[in-house]
């Protein structure tokens, strides 16, 4: 079975509001699937459905070759949204309870969390109580809590929520160790950068519908490139060049405008360059600029970006 996680047309419902609407795919093992969206997308909805925790309303869905994550929940690893600990637990302590909630005997949960408390530099924290912690320390706590039994199939919702930059890439590393080791695992975001870095495989869900599934560099390919130039020239004469298919403007501080021009399909940007210095265009800045996984989701999901965010693959907040 080369599917650790597969969704058949999979619906549900809460009275009169449709949260995932006909939604399939597909994680396949030893893989890092992002599953992407905007807050409110569907999302978690569809995690609580995989890990049996609310009923499906229609559709199928294996996980492990289970109908739900109840029956094999000990080969599975959750990191929920909502972050809980025991706070007057020690690390240690905490670790090895979930630990043996899954069927790890306690000398061995006690040993391995130890070893992983050291590996993210908590070795230190472990005997103190988890009230005492950063939320960043204690959200490593919960990070190995949910991963120490060795799970096959590794579900992380929102799991870079409320971290720092640098613990967002101790996480990423975790995430990509994980993968390394055999396992599967499935991160819901809706900031698209962590999903470009660690993904093959990403999942576009909007209105709780599926937007794209596929590779990244595919969802990326069904954005034009962009010509971004900034000086004293006005819109018409940005759109006007070669291989200009339409132009986002904004004015500039101090004088000026900046124009985000995309490309047409095939165009690389140079023949525009060409012209506009040949026809002599008061041209400051120029930049050949790629279209990130935020631009496509922005043209994959329907969303229209103001001339601010344009082709600039800054994230949602």
């Amino acid at each position: 079975m080369y599917a650790a996680l597969e969704l058949d047309r999979v619906t549900k419902r809460y009275g009169a509001v449709t949260a995932v609407d006909d939604l399939s795919f597909t994680a396949r093992k030893g893989r890092i699937l992002g599953f992407l969206g905007p807050n409110g997308a569907g999302k978690t909805s569809t995690l609580r459905m995989v890990l049996g925790l609310s009923a499906v309303s229609a559709g199928r869905i294996d996980v492990l070759g289970a109908p739900d994550g109840r029956s094999v929940r000990d080969r599975i690893g959750f990191l929920p949204e909502e972050r809980g600990l025991y706070r007057r637990m020690t690390p240690v302590e905490a670790i090895v309870f979930l630990a043996g909630l899954k069927g790890v005997p306690a000398g061995e949960a006690r040993r391995r969390a130890r070893t992983m408390l050291e590996d993210q530099g908590l070795g230190e924290a472990q005997n103190r109580q988890i009230r005492q912690l950063s939320k960043g320390m204690a959200q490593k706590v919960q990070l190995i809590a949910a991963i120490v039994h060795r799970p096959e199939l590794v579900i992380l919702d929102e799991p870079f929520s409320g971290l720092d930059p640098v613990n967002q890439q101790t996480l990423e590393t975790v995430i990509r160790d994980l993968a390394e080791g055999g396992a599967t695992v499935v991160f819901s975001t809706h900031v698209m950068q962590h999903a470009e870095r660690l993904c093959e495989h990403v999942v576009l869900l909007a209105k709780g519908r599926k937007a794209f599934d596929g590779g990244v560099a595919e969802a990326r390919s069904s954005v034009p490139r962009a010509l971004v130039l900034e000086g004293a020239l006005e819109a018409g004469a940005a759109g006007a060049l070669p291989g200009v298919a339409s132009v986002a403007s904004q004015p500039l501080e101090g004088g000026g405008w900046r124009h985000v021009c995309a490309l047409r399909a095939g165009a690389n940007g140079q023949e525009a360059l060409k012209t506009a210095f040949a026809e002599g265009l008061d041209i400051q800045r120029f930049e050949l600029r790629e279209p990130t996984l935020h631009d496509a989701f922005i043209v994959l999901t329907g969303e229209t970006p103001s001339p601010e965010t344009a082709f600039t693959g800054e994230a949602a907040a």
